[in-house]
Parts: structure tokens; sequence; C-alpha cells
């Protein structure tokens, strides 16, 4: 029997023949593989006297694993061709806990390592977002029992003033069990910093030391996480890969937004990171895609018969994704100002959000499948006109008695520059299921509140009964689906209620899932 690979975890397989999630030792027992990604079910004879423990390790030597993040959040997993099996038809079932069941297994002897480096650990992004999401998996159990999270960047700072900084960002968010602060601390452990420039050989040879060290002659996997410019990521990429990466495990690199300015530098800088590794080694990830609702978004229409049947031109009046920050550029405006806020949100979190909200159910949960719908939700837009898209820009203002400074005040800013903060645009999806229908965008920089959400607008009543017969217009108060991404995730949908009490009144309530609540 031919070897097959899996990305699921061992303790999800069980056998056909008992309830036990252990495998029978009766000779050539099934085994039930189920994998909830793709609501399949693969059936495979075990050899004789194997039971869970055995096959998952066993498993492991026998192939190679490597996974790639799509840009809609999901894991496509590649194996390596597999030897024919010798021992009556082993299943070559790759597990995400695959380290550290090899290594319990082996007594120490072979036990792997991972080593995170986060390039350009001192930016904003690594502090608000990166270092609390490593905090996250850390919590709930899903990095390895070794490894090891450097920071690199420019800036000259010790281990201690690193974890000062990221202590500050780092939240329980998943629940608020009592050992929180013990797994902060824990987390702080294992987190260090080593200063270098980005294109330099010399420091990067100083930074493969350090990890030797703290990898202990371990197998060690190595993961670069870039949170750097697109201009430098060749330099960085380059600089690991021949001076800082594994020589007995594997080594990836994740490529945050944005990647290139256009489709022109996409290609260029693609064609650049080849040239030192290979295309399964990359990671290309837009991180807006993590957060919960976005997550949830596939699921609460394909999932739930109530919404899937009224998600089309039929009922839908418009769709609108709105997306506003409260503070400026703030120091940052010499990398916003090359990208705008059209580069910088609207053409990679809206635009993903976007061919989300508008696919067609895929054919699996595959990011190949998912991807293919994606895209022809794209080939099917309509070219943006200029009278459907407005811009601006923030000017100074003051709130309360303070002043808050205008863009260009900002000295990061090019004096004079004309880049827009704020732009909404109108645009339309030429298909049979959204012909019409305008998907409104609009982002923007120092408004007056913080928040992201998906508003879905329906079509008014046909006839319009209630305004007939007592004055209520029907055509101001639709039903409305609104996705709050953030902040006090929500869903909650608007319908129209009598008012308690004599004669007819209409009013607006809604039906809510707060997430804090539930």
């Amino acid at each position: 029997m031919s070897s097959f690979s899996s990305s699921l975890s061992c303790p999800t397989y069980r056998s056909r023949t008992s309830n036990s999630p252990f495998l029978s030792n009766h000779p050539s027992s099934l085994i039930n593989v189920v994998d909830p990604r793709r609501s399949l079910s693969f059936h495979y004879a075990s050899p004789q006297g194997l039971n869970l423990d055995e096959l998952c390790v066993r498993s492991q030597r026998k192939s190679v694993q490597s996974s790639v993040v799509a840009q809609d959040g999901s894991v496509a997993t590649k194996s390596s061709p597999a030897e024919e099996p010798k021992d009556g038809g082993l299943l070559t079932i790759p597990s995400l806990e695959a380290d550290k069941v090899v290594a319990e297994s082996d007594g120490g002897e072979h036990q792997s390592t991972v080593s995170i480096t986060v390039v350009g650990a001192s930016g904003d992004l690594a502090k608000k977002k990166i270092f609390p999401a490593l905090f996250a998996l850390y919590y709930e159990g899903c990095l390895p029992e070794h490894f090891t999270i450097f920071g690199y960047a420019r800036s000259k700072m010790t281990d201690a003033e690193l974890r000062d900084m990221v202590s500050k960002t780092l939240t329980c968010r998943i629940d608020k069990r009592a050992n929180c602060g013990e797994k902060m601390e824990e987390f702080l452990k294992r987190c260090f910093y080593h200063s270098g420039q980005y294109d330099s050989q010399e420091h990067f040879v100083a930074l493969d030391e350090k990890l030797k060290e703290h990898e202990g002659g371990r197998l060690s996997n190595r993961l670069f996480y870039l949170l750097i410019p697109p201009n430098i990521f060749v330099d960085a990429v380059k600089c690991a890969s021949s001076s800082a990466s594994s020589v007995n495990g594997w080594t990836r690199v994740i490529v945050e937004k944005p990647f290139g300015r256009d489709a022109k530098t996409s290609a260029a800088l693609t064609k650049s990171l080849k040239q030192y590794l290979e295309e399964d080694q990359i990671f290309r990830i837009d991180h807006y895609l993590g957060k919960e609702l976005v997550e949830n978004l596939s699921v609460l229409r394909f999932s739930n018969l109530i919404f899937e049947p009224l998600w089309s031109r039929q009922y839908i009046r418009n769709v609108q994704f709105i997306f506003s920050e409260d503070f400026g550029t703030e120091g940052r405006g010499g990398y916003f100002d090359n990208y705008g806020i059209i580069r910088d949100i609207m053409q990679n979190h809206l635009l993903q959000i976007l061919a989300l909200f508008a696919m067609e159910t895929p054919v699996s949960l595959d990011a190949e499948d998912i991807r293919n719908e994606k895209v022809k939700v794209l080939r099917s837009m309509r070219p943006i006109q200029l009278e459907d898209v407005v811009i601006g820009q923030y000017k100074s203002h003051s709130i309360g008695g303070v002043t808050y400074p205008g863009y260009t005040d900002d000295k990061t800013v090019p004096k004079g520059s004309l880049t827009p903060t704020f732009a909404a645009a109108a645009l339309f999806i030429d298909n049979a299921r959204w012909d019409g229908v305008p998907f409104l965008m609009k982002a923007g920089k120092a408004l007056n509140t913080r928040s992201a959400e998906i508003r879905v607008q329906f079509r008014h009543v046909p006839g319009n009964l209630y305004n007939r017969n007592s004055g209520t217009d029907l055509d101001q108060t639709t039903n409305e689906l609104v996705i709050r991404v953030q902040p006090d995730e929500a869903i909650y949908l608007k319908i129209n209620n009598k008012v308690p009490g004599l004669g007819m009144r209409l009013d607006r309530s809604n039906l809510n899932l707060l997430y804090s609540a539930r």
C-alpha cells in the first residue's frame, strides 16, 4: 500500500473496530482518518500490533512535510515522496505534534527545536501583533517543547529591554485562566535579542552562533519572520539563507504584506527571493485574515441555511467594508507615504475580505480551492472608474482643547505630500450572483473612531405594507447584517419590531451576538 500524507495530529485517528483512541492490535484493523477541513474520511489497514503512538512516531520518519500558508489563511500541506512501506503497509501521517512525539520516543537523542527570528523586532507590528500572537500560541500549547524567539533589528537593545517592551503588549486574549502570569514569565524567558544590519552577513553569522547556543545540538528548525520594508526583503533573506539557515532541519521565511508595490514589483520580488529559497520555504501572509470574525465569515455563510439563499443581488442592496483608525501616522510617515491608505489597507486587507465574502462555495477548505474561488471574484470585478473613488488627507484639528497634527505636519512625511490617508471606492462584480450590487470600501486614518466592520444592507420589503397603513417608511429601516471585526467583536442583525403598546409603531432592534458575552 502506498503511503498517504495528512497534516492532522495523531490524536484525531481512531480505529473503526472500537471507540478507543488507540488502534486495535487485531491484524489489519482499519484506521478511520478524518480530516475536518475536507469533511472526508480515509480508511487504511494498519500493520499488525502497531498502536497509535508507534504509528505517529514511525510515520514521522517516513516523510518530510512542508506547509504553505495562503493569503486566505488556509494551509496547504506538501510532503516529499515517501518510500514504499517495508512493514506491511505503514501509513505515513505527519502530525502537527511531530516534534513532540518524536522527542518523547527517542529519549532526547534526536530532539528538535524551533528558533523563531522576528526580523524588525523593534517595529510597531512586532510589538502590537507578532509577539502577542506568538504568546497566544505558547499559551494554548501550540509551540513545541523546545523553542526560542529572537528579536533582530538595527536598534540597540538588550534581552531585558526586549522583554520589557514585549511584556507591555501581552494579554491572555483567548481566556483568562489563573496561570496567565506564570505563562507570561515562562514565555519571556524564551525571548532574546540580537542587534544587526539587515544586509550584513557578519551580523547574521553572529546571530547564527547565538541560535546554535540556544539550540543545544538539537535538530534545528528555523523560521524568519520579516517585518521590514519590501525593499530590504531580499538583502535579509540572502543573509539569513547563506549565514543563518539550519544545517539539519528546515528553514522558512514568512513575508508580511505589502509584497511589492504593484504586480510588476511583486513578480520581481518573488523572482529575487527564489534565488535563495525554494517556493515551499516562502510564506506570504496577510495577518488581517487571522482575525476571529474574518475567519468566521465563511462559517457564517456556508454553515447557516438562513444566510446562503439571501447572499445575492436579489436580496442585498449593498455591502460595505469599513476600516477606520483614530490615530495618524505617528512617526511612521516615511513608510506610509510610499504606499498610502489604498495600498496599505484596501488592496490587501479589505480586498481579501471582499473576496471571501463574495466567492462561491469552494470544493473544499483546501487553500487551493479557496484561492480558486477568490480569484474568480477578482477576475469578475469591473475596473474601477475615477468617478467611483473619493480620496482625502487628514488635517490638523483640535478635540477637547488638545491639538492633533495633520498628516503633513509629521516630520517623517515629505513636505507637500499628496498621499491619501482616506479613500472610499465603489466596486462592482459582474457575475450572476452580484450584478449591480455596489461593494463599498472605506478606509482612513485619524478618524473619529477605531473600527473595522462589514455591513450588509438588504433591500426593502416589497409592497411596503406598513408605509401604506401607518406611514412608516421601511426604505429607511431595511434589515442590516453587521459583522464587527474590531473592537468588541460582534455579529448582529437589525430587524423591525412593533413597539409594545397600543397602535402600530415600528422600531429597529438588534439580534446580537457579542463575542465578549458569548
